[in-house]
């Protein structure tokens, strides 16, 4: 059996900077380094990825993992373009969707680390317009709405980890009132935060974790506090600097015939293509819309240095983004033992949530849950693209499909699975 390399994460956490209900995921114990992905772990993944295609059924999938700073696997398998027969291939864009999330926090985070402001500070402060926002309740017997004050404002905390109380679908409060969608492409992001400031929460700040639009609206948080446009700030601050010249909101026209096509899977379980128009109808015009929540495409290896900036505290190749212990940070789970009602974020395993990311916090508890190494952290995208990163043994990893809905062949496990078997980080067998 391989062991975890261990990694102490740090007293170089400053506890000011977080509340009293953040916890970071406990570290292991130091150990032996060994090499978690070897030449013998290599067809293992291969066959992961391999059966997601020839039994499964997915057009394409691939995959890239880097440990201790080196390329230690590359996978691809299928095609990007089944209709067109063209291959899955190292360059194959796609587009990430909600991994476009960790990148908003990144830029949130770099005004985090110029004293723009703390993570308690009242989100009003900064965006007055959700100063006099209120909570829905339900009904009264005529039918009409009940609202409440908020117990606490929302602080800026509550927009990075999920817990401000915005809708995230218009089921969620009475019909009509979300008819025209704050979120949608022909506002800017001015205009979708003065709209969803209008709307009432749907529970009060801090006490439930729901997937919203808060990624939004930290992006126009980004654009009031740089005083520049989101989309413009993420460009020179962070994409330009890593070299990710692919991770971008618009596809150039040139570029496009490496657009990997997208999939749905159906109630009858047939694989079908999104038709091109429907796909690519973002990434193919310069909507007023910049989100911080979804919208970028990238490549594997664009993505990566993302990745392994992050799992080299900061820094990559000469360039920081960010300062060590702001990363730790943003790796911290933020999300109290109290908040119960936290969604689907279980079926993630045993997490809790970041800035942006779900942390891992204890082992894999059984068989069904995916391997993974405690203290790593993570995101995944709509089309069902994965990555994470591994401080405690300097590994990342990114997996791309474009297949909806999320994650239908439960692809995410076997290749984790595929990854660390053999570790200690590995799920139990099943009995």
């Amino acid at each position: 059996m391989k062991w975890i390399s261990g990694a102490v994460l740090g007293a170089a956490l400053c506890v000011s900077a977080c509340s009293t209900t953040a916890e970071l995921a406990p570290a292991p114990a130091a150990t032996h380094a060994v090499q978690i992905v070897d030449a013998s772990d290599q067809a293992r993944i291969d066959g992961a990825l391999r059966a997601a295609v020839e039994r499964d059924g997915l057009a394409g999938a691939s995959a890239l993992i880097y440990e201790n700073g080196q390329e230690v696997y590359f996978g691809a398998f299928g095609e990007a373009d089944r209709e067109a027969h063209r291959p899955m291939a190292r360059d194959t864009i796609v587009q990430i969707f909600s991994m476009t999330k960790p990148i908003t926090g990144v830029a949130l985070m770099m005004l985090y680390e110029e004293g723009k402001f703390q993570l308690d500070d009242p989100l009003s402060q900064y965006l007055p317009e959700f100063a006099n926002i209120r909570v829905y309740t339900g009904l009264d017997a005529n039918g009409q709405p009940i609202y409440e004050t908020p117990h606490r404002p929302i602080t800026v905390r509550d927009i990075t980890r999920h817990t401000a109380g915005f809708a995230s679908n218009p089921s969620e409060l009475p019909a009509g009132m979300m008819a025209q969608n704050p979120g949608r492409r022909e506002n800017t992001l001015a205009q979708e935060a003065h709209e969803l400031s209008q709307l009432p929460l749907v529970f009060h700040p801090g006490e439930r974790w729901l997937y919203g639009p808060s990624v939004d609206v930290q992006a126009r948080l980004v654009e009031v506090l740089s005083g520049m446009p989101f989309d413009r700030f993420v460009r020179t601050r962070i994409l330009n600097p890593l070299r990710m010249d692919t991770t971008r909101y618009v596809v150039p026209e040139a570029d496009r015939g490496r657009l990997a096509a997208s999939y749905r899977r159906g109630a009858d379980n047939v694989i079908a293509r999104v038709p091109d128009e429907e796909a690519f109808a973002f990434n193919t015009r310069d909507w007023p819309l910049k989100p911080g929540s979804y919208g970028y495409t990238s490549t594997l290896d664009d993505y990566m240095r993302f990745a392994r900036m992050l799992v080299n505290e900061g820094e990559l190749d000469g360039v920081r983004v960010l300062r060590p212990e702001t990363v730790r940070l943003l790796s911290t789970s933020h999300l109290d033992d109290s908040v119960t009602n936290r969604s689907w974020l279980p079926n993630k395993g045993q997490v809790g949530f970041g800035v942006d990311v779900a942390v891992r916090l204890r082992p894999p508890a059984d068989a069904a849950e995916s391997s993974g190494q405690v203290g790593e952290f993570f995101w995944d995208g709509a089309a069902s693209t994965l990555f994470w990163v591994d401080p405690a043994n300097d590994l990342t990893a990114v997996m791309f499909v474009q297949i909806q809905p999320f994650d239908p062949f439960h692809l995410h496990k076997s290749f984790r699975d595929a990854v660390y078997a053999g570790t200690s980080a590995a799920a139990p067998t099943a009995p």
